[in-house]
């Protein structure tokens, strides 16, 4: 039947192509013959494999296989070079061989919720021009770093995974507006999440979250879904001070960079010589109270702000804990200031 439609298809020169829910376990090799199409239909099927003939579809901009029995990222698909969107939801496929990411200038929305992915592949930096991306409903448990240098995406779904943390590198995704990871395992967002200074929606409900990011109050959140987490609650309880010892690493870091604010300074000059002593510098923080910097997390605590009155969240009431680096126990006795000591049972 599906043949049948093809030749039909043959004499009107069709721009898009539908054969869903057609109980298709093949798509017809005649399809290599339509060169003219841009989109093609085929979701609802119980389709295995891609034919070879589909590179010939080098119009092709939107590919919807949703909902077959594929059980590989085809190396079909990576000569669509006008490939804009691609649908590869409900399928069985449990790995992505990194070098069929190669090819896909032009794609911006990839969808691949409902498959059986562990991981993605490093390559996945190749798809430079991407804007949407889901892997809902996976078994994914981490990303890699190269996910990181998609300067292009807009929207990321990762939601119903097993991600127990994210990269650190996450700041790098500059166009980033929408992030759901919701249904996930994990128990901490990275201090790079700050820097992605266009993110206004993100939802990480049911996760194992206690605290966020320090710098999620200056971010242009619209909407925060943070419920069914362990998040820190306001309970002072006693505690005890530890006595105060600093490294002599983390001593003569803080003198170097204290050195470095005076115009001055001869170690400003210095530096220029000490590669690797810049990149370590590049790591480090700034006391909330004081404003120094330290090299080291030295005391972890949290402040509690309000998410209607501080993050402008109008659909959410409560407080919500965020974290703060001190860089002594001298700046959390210090008095004015409202942070406070975290304790772990």
């Amino acid at each position: 039947m599906a043949d049948t439609l093809l030749i039909r298809a043959l004499k009107g020169q069709p721009k898009q192509i539908t054969l869903c829910n057609k109980n298709l376990e093949k798509i017809p090799r005649a399809i290599g013959k339509l060169d003219c199409v841009c989109q093609l239909q085929l979701k609802n099927n119980k389709i295995r494999k891609l034919p070879k003939e589909l590179c010939h579809l080098y119009q092709l901009q939107v590919l919807n296989l949703g909902n077959n029995s594929l059980e590989e990222f085809s190396p079909v698909l990576q000569h669509l070079h006008s490939l804009e969107k691609l649908h590869l939801f409900g399928n069985n496929i449990s790995h992505i061989d990194g070098n069929t990411l190669n090819g896909f200038r032009c794609l911006t929305f990839l969808n691949l919720n409902g498959n059986q992915l562990k991981t993605l592949p490093q390559e996945i930096c190749n798809l430079v021009s991407i804007q949407h991306l889901s892997v809902d409903n996976n078994q994914i448990t981490e990303l890699p770093i190269e996910f990181c240098a998609l300067t292009t995406l807009e929207e990321f779904h990762a939601a119903g995974n097993k991600l127990t943390s994210l990269p650190l590198e996450i700041g790098y995704l500059i166009s980033l507006e929408k992030l759901y990871l919701q249904r996930n395992k994990i128990r901490e967002l990275p201090e790079g999440l700050g820097k992605c200074y266009r993110l206004r929606y993100i939802d990480v409900a049911a996760n194992e979250l206690r605290i966020f990011p320090t710098e999620l109050a200056s971010m242009p959140l619209k909407e925060l879904h943070c419920e069914e987490n362990p998040l820190l609650q306001n309970m002072p309880v006693h505690s005890v001070q530890e006595e105060e010892v600093l490294s002599l690493k983390e001593l003569v870091a803080r003198f170097v960079m204290k050195e470095l604010k005076d115009r001055w300074s001869h170690m400003r000059r210095a530096i220029r010589f000490y590669p690797d002593l810049r990149t370590m510098l590049a790591q480090s923080s700034k006391c909330a109270v004081c404003g120094d910097s330290f090299l080291n997390t030295w005391l972890e605590c949290v402040k509690f702000i309000d998410a209607r009155s501080d993050l402008k969240l109008t659909s959410m009431s409560g407080t919500i804990p965020v974290r703060a680096l001190l860089c002594s126990y001298k700046c959390f006795n210090a008095a004015g200031h409202n942070y406070y000591g975290v304790a772990f049972p």
